[in-house]
């Protein structure tokens, strides 16, 4: 019986992708998707599959990408770079893919070549984050780590702009003061260059209140009722501990880094067993207290280990491992072969624990550079964030109010100084000033995102900073008395200030540089209401958003292979 064939189709090319109205209109669908979820005012998504399956309520560009089926080339670069972004910096997601739509809608309307384009995009891109890095930067706040008020508020900013972990104000303060100081735990007393962090270990928990979250010293491994009743009296000394990496279990298919030599006709099993127990003799003769395998130990050895008053727990993970290492100082052991006395670790003590409904072994180090935060409400994008700002001291004003003031800025500079931005590579003053004027639209646009309500959006004429108003205000109205501070927080609408609808026609004027000192000092005091962002993770998604709509923007072709 002959197997019916196909015929090879041939592949599909497509000229200028961008041009057609089709393209267009699934990144126009796209950016409407991530715009609707910016901010900590935005809208929640529920995704699932057509064919069924489990339901996901997110507002997290990660979880957004990861679960949205994006089929068109063009969608697909835009998606798989943010997605690469936010894998390394774990936060802005939404913000580089809502800005790299604004740049591809805007510039296209310039009618501009692809080469003009893409080259005063790299220009203002490299001015941007010369500006932002630079002193005189009027939306930069150094982090000062001898207080701890400008930490607890980028935690805040974080936890805040994630509307599904439907967190009260509360909650929000309990959470961010348990990462903060889940996080200095993590930095040892006498620190080098680099700075090398310990480790901390989120241990998620459901059904419990937020406000139960805790931070220990140590870690925690999960065990069940039955092992825990097992488990011998504590020691009043310090515990010397034996760390295996491999499976102890006695499965000849898995030695680890070593070899078994087996005589001819004696069981394969057997000698395997016989050379467990010997490990187990000699950590016996070495006096060791715990026995930490990340796999399985066969129950002959367990049972050897308990009788001589070793207490062993197997199947830690291999998530575990570099923590417990951390912790007790012990070396994995990757083989079935005698085991160096300088493997071995120690540990302070160790205890029961019980949260919820779930039972721990609690491993008390010596030295705390390790910890265990046990969260009722999970948020790793806090932690990395604050590992983020250690390498790099300084966070940028949040709340929309770093877009419209370096909007404010590049304006600024592209009419009086253009020779600032512009290199001797063959573009006019005139291009650059459409190309300066779209890429400050696709920033305004994108700080106008936040709103989700239908309220009106204002600049400040003095700073540049970002203010919202509810919707349908009088038209003879006194603004101080509508508006209260500024998208981040920084500026009283009670001080000498004039506003201006956002992307209304107005002259470019020059927002205040260098944050006053004054600023400064208020910021300190009242940083519970300020909103602030990483500067690192910023900078990036502002790399990768401008990178990526150029990428996109010089896409001559598109072709498909349709077999």
């Amino acid at each position: 019986m002959m197997s019916c064939l196909e015929a090879h189709k041939p592949s599909l090319c497509h000229s200028e992708p961008l041009t057609t109205e089709k393209v267009r209109a699934k990144l126009t669908v796209l950016k409407g998707v991530l715009t609707s979820c910016y901010g900590p005012f935005g809208r929640l998504k529920q995704l699932h599959n057509g064919m069924g399956g489990s339901v996901c309520t997110t507002s997290q560009s990660t979880v957004l990408l990861r679960n949205l089926s994006v089929t068109h080339p063009i969608l697909k670069i835009l998606t798989t770079a943010v997605q690469n972004h936010v894998s390394c910096f774990s936060d802005c997601g939404l913000f580089t893919a809502i800005l790299c739509c604004n740049l591809i809608e805007n510039v296209q309307k310039t009618e501009l070549t692809a080469a003009t384009t893409i080259k005063l995009n790299k220009h203002l891109l490299n001015f941007c984050i010369s500006y932002l890095r630079s002193e005189i930067c009027g939306c930069r706040i150094p982090v000062d780590f001898t207080s701890t008020q400008i930490l607890l508020c980028l935690v805040r900013s974080i936890l805040t702009s994630k509307p599904a972990c439907m967190l009260t104000r509360k909650e929000v303060d309990h959470i961010s003061a348990l990462i903060l100081r889940a996080f200095l735990h993590t930095i040892p007393e006498n620190t080098g260059e680099p700075i090398i962090l310990g480790k901390c270990i989120i241990v998620p928990l459901k059904g419990q209140r937020v406000t139960d979250s805790t931070v220990l010293p140590g870690v925690l491994i999960e065990m069940s009722v039955q092992l825990m009743r097992m488990l011998p009296a504590r020691k009043s000394s310090a515990l010397k501990v034996a760390l295996f990496a491999t499976s102890l279990s006695g499965d000849f298919s898995d030695p680890g880094e070593g070899s078994v030599v087996v005589s001819y006709g004696v069981s394969l099993e057997n000698a395997v067993l016989d050379q467990l127990i010997n490990i187990g003799r000699q950590l016996v003769s070495d006096r060791v207290d715990l026995v930490l395998c990340q796999k399985v130990i066969h129950p002959s050895l367990k049972q050897f280990l308990s009788n001589h008053h070793i207490l062993a727990i197997d199947r830690v993970g291999v998530t575990l491992m570099e923590p417990l290492s951390k912790v007790t100082g012990a070396q994995p052991i990757g083989s079935l072969g005698p085991v160096s006395p300088s493997s071995y670790g120690n540990a302070k003590n160790w205890c029961s624990a019980k949260f919820g409904c779930k039972h721990f072994f609690h491993l008390i180090p010596n030295e705390a550079t390790v910890c265990s935060l046990l969260l009722c409400n999970r948020n790793d994008t806090a932690w990395d964030e604050l590992k983020l700002t250690i390498k790099d001291p300084w966070v940028l004003l949040g709340g929309g109010c770093t877009e419209t003031h370096l909007a404010a800025y590049i304006r600024h500079m592209t009419h009086k100084e253009p020779g600032s931005i512009l290199q001797d590579d063959g573009c006019t003053q005139a291009e650059l000033q459409l190309i300066a004027e779209a890429f400050c639209s696709a920033l305004e646009s994108l700080a106008g995102s936040l709103e989700h309500d239908g309220g009106e959006i204002l600049t400040d004429m003095k700073h540049g900073h970002f203010w919202s108003v509810q919707a349908g205000p009088p038209s003879a109205v006194n603004w101080p008395d509508l508006l209260s501070r500024c998208g981040c927080g920084v500026y009283s609408s009670q001080e000498e200030l004039t506003w201006s609808f956002l992307r209304s026609t107005h002259h470019p004027f020059v927002p205040h540089t260098r944050l006053p000192q004054e600023a400064l000092e208020i910021t300190q005091q009242s940083a519970h209401s300020l909103t602030v962002d990483c500067l690192t993770a910023k900078l990036s998604g502002l790399k990768v958003a401008v990178e990526t709509a150029n990428l996109i923007l010089d896409l001559a072709y598109v072709i498909e292979d349709k077999n």
